[in-house]
C-alpha cells in the first residue's frame, strides 16, 4: 500500500534490466552476458566452497581483494569488493558522490546512473554525447564536483583511450573520476595504471562480462586508500558480508586463469568484427565498439519495429525507447552460431 512509502520511494523510477525470459530455444542477445561457459577452475573453486556454507564468508574478501591486486599491480587496501559492480557503483554514489555541486555524465550512457542519482539524492547534470555518439571531454569544462563516465561507454561500446582519461585527472585534480569499466576487457584500455598518480581516481570492474560469471555477482573497484576506505565504511554500516563464499571462491580462481580470459575474450572480439561486418553489408550504422556488444540501426527500418520482429522469430535484442537512440539496437555478443542465427533473420527483414 502506497499510503506506507517514503517520500523517496514516491520519486523512484527504478531501474529496467534485460529481458530474462524463460523460452526453450531462445537466442539471448540482449543483457550483454558472455556467450560462454565460466573457467573449469571457478566452477571447481565454486563447488568446493561448499564444505564452508555453515561459515560466515571473510568480510573483506581478503583472498579475492590480494587476488586482484596482483593482478592490476596495486596495494591490496587499493581494491574494494562488492555484490556486483551495481552495489560497488551504489556505494560509489552514497560514499563520494553527494555533493552539492552536480555530478556530470553523458546523456546517454547506463541507465542505473541517474536511477542512483534519485535514490541518493544527488545532484547531477547530464552532458550530450557529440553527433558521433561520442564523449567529448571539452564538454565537461563545466561547473562539478565529479564525472562518471562508463568506458566503453554503454550502450553505445565506444571507448576513450587512457590518455584522455589521464588528460581529464590532470585538467580537473579536484574533481573526483568515476570510471565505469564493465566491457574494458574487450579491446579498450583500463585507467587502473593511472590510479597510482591521481587520487582523484576510482576505477570499477565486474566479472559478469569477461569472466562470464554474471549470475555470481562480483564486481570491484581500485583507487588510493581514501576512495577504498570511503567505500568501505558505507558497506560496512549496510551489509558487513555482500560477497559470500562461493562468490569469493570463484571469482579467485576466474582471475587466475588467465588462459581462460585471454582465449574467450578473443573469440569474443573476433566474433564481434564478423558480427559488425554482416551488420554493415545489410545496410547497418554500426557504431565502433571496444565492448562485448554492438550498437547499431538500420538506414530503412524502425529499431522497435526490429526488435519485435526478432523476437517473434525466437531472438532477443535490447531496444530503448529514448530520444535520439530510439532506432538502435543493441546486439550481445554470442556465439558465432547465435549471431548467424541473428543474420540470416535480418536478412529477411531488411
Amino acid at each position: 500500500m502506497s499510503r506506507f512509502w517514503s517520500s523517496v520511494v514516491h520519486t523512484l523510477s527504478p531501474y529496467v534490466p534485460g529481458e530474462q525470459p524463460k523460452i526453450d530455444g531462445l537466442v539471448k542477445l540482449n543483457t550483454n552476458e558472455n556467450p560462454y561457459d565460466p573457467s573449469p577452475r571457478a566452477l571447481t573453486a565454486i563447488a568446493a566452497a561448499a564444505e564452508r556454507l555453515r561459515l560466515y564468508p571473510d568480510p573483506a574478501a581478503t583472498s579475492l581483494r590480494e587476488t586482484i591486486a596482483a593482478r592490476f599491480d596495486v596495494a591490496a587496501n587499493e581494491v574494494f569488493v562488492g555484490n556486483g559492480s551495481d552495489e560497488v557503483l551504489a556505494h560509489t554514489f552514497q560514499a563520494l558522490l553527494r555533493h552539492d555541486a552536480p555530478l556530470l555524465f553523458p546523456d546517454i550512457t547506463y541507465s542505473f546512473y541517474p536511477v542512483y542519482c534519485r535514490l541518493y539524492g544527488v545532484n547531477h547534470e547530464v552532458v550530450p554525447l557529440d553527433g558521433a555518439m561520442r564523449i567529448d571531454l571539452a564538454d565537461y569544462r563545466r561547473p562539478g564536483s565529479a564525472v562518471l563516465l562508463c568506458n566503453p561507454n554503454a550502450p553505445t561500446g565506444i571507448a576513450l583511450p587512457r590518455a584522455a582519461i589521464e588528460a581529464l585527472l590532470t585538467e580537473h585534480p579536484d574533481r573526483l573520476v568515476v570510471v565505469d569499466e564493465a566491457y574494458v576487457d574487450f579491446g579498450a584500455e583500463s585507467a587502473v595504471p593511472l590510479v597510482a598518480r591521481h587520487d582523484n581516481l576510482l576505477v570499477i570492474q565486474t566479472l559478469s562480462k569477461s569472466r562470464a560469471l554474471a549470475g555470481l555477482r562480483v564486481g570491484f573497484a581500485i583507487g588510493q586508500r581514501p576512495l577504498i576506505e570511503a567505500l568501505e565504511r558505507v558497506k560496512d554500516s549496510f551489509n558487513s558480508y555482500p560477497l559470500d563464499c562461493f562468490a569469493i571462491a570463484g571469482a579467485v580462481a576466474a582471475i587466475e586463469d588467465d588462459a581462460w580470459f585471454q582465449e574467450t575474450r578473443q573469440r569474443i572480439i573476433q566474433s564481434r568484427e564478423t558480427l559488425t561486418g554482416s551488420l554493415t553489408e545489410l545496410g547497418f550504422e554500426v557504431l565502433p565498439s571496444q565492448a562485448n556488444f554492438v550498437f547499431a540501426r538500420h538506414r530503412s527500418h524502425r529499431g522497435a519495429d526490429l526488435a519485435a520482429r526478432l523476437r517473434e522469430r525466437g531472438v532477443l535484442v535490447r531496444h530503448f525507447q529514448k530520444p535520439r537512440i530510439e532506432d538502435f539496437l543493441r546486439i550481445t555478443i554470442g556465439t558465432d552460431e547465435e549471431c548467424g542465427r541473428l543474420i540470416g533473420l535480418l536478412r529477411q527483414m531488411v
